[in-house]
């Protein structure tokens, strides 16, 4: 009995110091590749956690608070898992007499560039008499503290209620120029600007030399609105101040999944913006992206040990801050709550998709399933690390004023991605 004993408790050793050895090399390969030297001198954070032992396998600096640019979107994604339907809420809507009333509820989908739904206008062409409620978006066209020369690139389309092609105009030369929607078609310049818009109004310009195709936010207000849609359904419609009715029906649209996928993987900023005012439609009849992230921070996301501060969908605001801990936490509740063949589909693949078809490459399979965020010094990815051994990680990566080059942030990150997939 006592050799057993003696033959179990020189296991058990055997084990705890193969464990602290391979501990001590993962950190000495981690600090290794960190150090600022060579990695650069900048505000780096990181944290690895096992979901499945519940161990965190390597921290630094993981409790504080980063710039997190398009890491954003994750929490973005967990809202939208866990407030909308399988089928996107499109437009609320009643009947009164002979008259069909409707409000939007931030759905992006309608006739946008890609996702191009017309489940709204399809539901529209049945009805003669129809007005439409466009004051229950309360919240401003542009996210707090972006940038304001933004206004004009494709990226920053403006916030709104009830958008429709994407908040974008769509420019392109064929034999014929192309401008798509139709509408904007006498407010294309075709000269060479070194804006794509005038900041005041919708006034688009194209470079006739160019072959590229240009999407370019248009100012939304609700004549635009209101033309856009009358446009596409061949009536007119009228506007009014409020919605006549409390009970109002709920059409639903295409697959929520599909505008979450596009999001996470193309690092969608209109998506993620118009995702959480969504959101806030399953709260209140008020679209306003600050309902949304309030009621997920006072309840699914009580327990987070650093608040954030959020202020956006997308993360182009620079306002928001963020800690590697809370990435790691969101990312293990979706790990959990979600299947796993569902979650990694929504997120970009090492060497495959998205953000990341060119970097983290696997051999043969990917091993990487994750969001990146950059903005102007700062680069971050989270995500999701299968080891050869079949193991799942979690892990954020972020950094911050960094003045080399993302590539070489990029090929630092790779190295000990490519480390714990081959020795974990």
């Amino acid at each position: 009995m006592k050799r057993i004993l003696n033959n179990c408790v020189l296991i058990l050793l055997t084990v705890l110091i193969g464990a602290c050895a391979a501990s001590k090399k993962l950190d000495k390969t981690i600090s290794t590749a960190l150090n600022p030297e060579t990695f650069g001198n900048h505000f780096s954070g990181i944290m690895i956690y096992d979901p499945i032992s519940g161990d965190t396998v390597y921290q630094d600096n993981s409790e504080k608070y980063f710039t997190p640019a398009s890491n954003t979107k994750i929490f973005t994604l967990y809202t939208s898992l866990l407030l909308l339907a399988k089928d996107i809420p499109v437009i609320k809507y009643c009947n009164v007499n002979d008259t069909l009333f409707l409000e939007g509820t931030g759905n992006p989908s309608l006739l946008h560039p890609f996702l191009k739904d017309s489940s709204v206008i399809r539901f529209l062409k049945g009805y003669k008499n129809i007005s439409i409620n466009l004051n229950n978006f309360t919240d401003t066209r542009f996210g707090p503290g972006w940038a304001w020369e933004d206004y004009d690139g494709y990226y920053a389309a403006e916030r709104s209620g009830l958008p429709i092609f994407g908040n974008v105009v769509t420019i392109y030369k064929t034999d014929s120029l192309q401008v798509i929607p139709g509408y904007f078609r006498s407010n294309v310049s075709l000269l060479k600007n070194t804006r794509n818009r005038k900041i005041d109004s919708n006034s688009f310009y194209y470079d006739p030399a160019i072959k590229d195709t240009l999407e370019i936010p248009f100012k939304t207000d609700s004549l635009v609105i209101q033309g856009l849609l009358e446009a596409a359904i061949g009536r007119e419609i009228s506007l009014v101040s409020k919605m006549p009715c409390k009970e109002k029906k709920i059409l639903s649209g295409i697959n929520t999944d599909s505008i979450n996928k596009r999001m996470m993987q193309e690092s969608d900023n209109f998506l993620a913006e118009q995702l959480l005012l969504t959101a806030s439609s399953t709260l209140s009849d008020t679209l306003n992206t600050q309902i949304a992230i309030e009621y997920m921070l006072k309840t699914h996301l009580k327990e987070l040990k650093q608040s954030p501060r959020w202020v956006d969908g997308s993360g182009l605001s620079r306002y928001n801050l963020f800690s590697p801990e809370s990435m790691v936490y969101v990312l293990n509740a979706m790990y959990k709550e979600i299947p796993k063949e569902r979650l990694f589909n929504l997120f970009a693949q090492g060497g495959e998709s998205g953000t990341i078809a060119n970097w983290y490459p696997g051999n043969p399979q990917p091993y990487i399933y994750a969001k990146t965020g950059s903005l102007g010094n700062n680069h971050n990815i989270s995500g999701y690390l299968i080891t050869k051994s079949e193991k799942t990680l979690i892990f954020s990566f972020m950094n911050n004023h960094f003045k080399n080059s993302v590539s070489e942030i990029k090929k630092q990150m790779q190295s000990v991605f490519e480390w714990l997939r081959d020795n974990y």
